[in-house]
């Protein structure tokens, strides 16, 4: 893994796209990430997923952004969930935060985050909020100024069927 990462604003997903994306979901998912699949974890399965996102971006409901490597290959990727319910269009979800574990500690985590922030600001977000399963991921968000809200037990499964925790997060944007 080279040193240089570069954070890319996905307008479209092409097939490209969906093979490096699905690379990182699949990764992730067999990692043991809880972020809504469970094992055994297919490339179709993952393909048909950023199929959905794809069309999702198209109707502008979210923000989809991929870190890739000198080499051009997808290490990572954040999406905002940018449409909310008509009482809350100030709001944005953070979702989908995933760092393919050859790539981990190296700052892309932190990358992703910052250039999500200003995505949101960007499309009039003032409020994101967040869950994570991971403490890896809780200690980046606390340190990149989100605000811990709490805890909620047995929330979902890790991909292996047993429960997981999942712990809420919020941060107000600002310019």
């Amino acid at each position: 893994m080279s040193g240089n990462i570069r954070i890319r604003y996905l307008q479209t997903i092409g097939d490209r796209e969906i093979e490096g994306l699905s690379d990182v979901l699949i990764d992730c998912v067999e990692g043991g990430a809880s972020i809504s699949f469970m094992l055994p974890m297919s490339r179709t399965k993952a393909e048909a997923f950023w199929r959905t996102i794809a069309s999702s971006i198209a109707r502008r409901e979210r923000v989809v952004l991929a870190a890739e490597d000198d080499a051009g290959v997808i290490v990572g990727t954040v999406q905002v969930i940018l449409a909310q319910p008509e009482n809350q269009p100030h709001r944005g979800d953070l979702a989908k935060m995933l760092v393919h574990r050859r790539a981990r500690r190296q700052g892309i985590g932190a990358a992703l985050l910052a250039a999500a922030e200003r995505s949101a600001l960007n499309a009039g977000k003032t409020l994101l909020v967040l869950d994570t399963a991971s403490g890896d991921a809780e200690r980046l968000y606390a340190r990149e100024g989100w605000q811990r809200c709490g805890q909620i037990p047995n929330y979902a499964l890790w991909p292996d069927g047993t429960p997981c925790a999942t712990t809420i997060f919020f941060k107000f944007l600002r310019n």
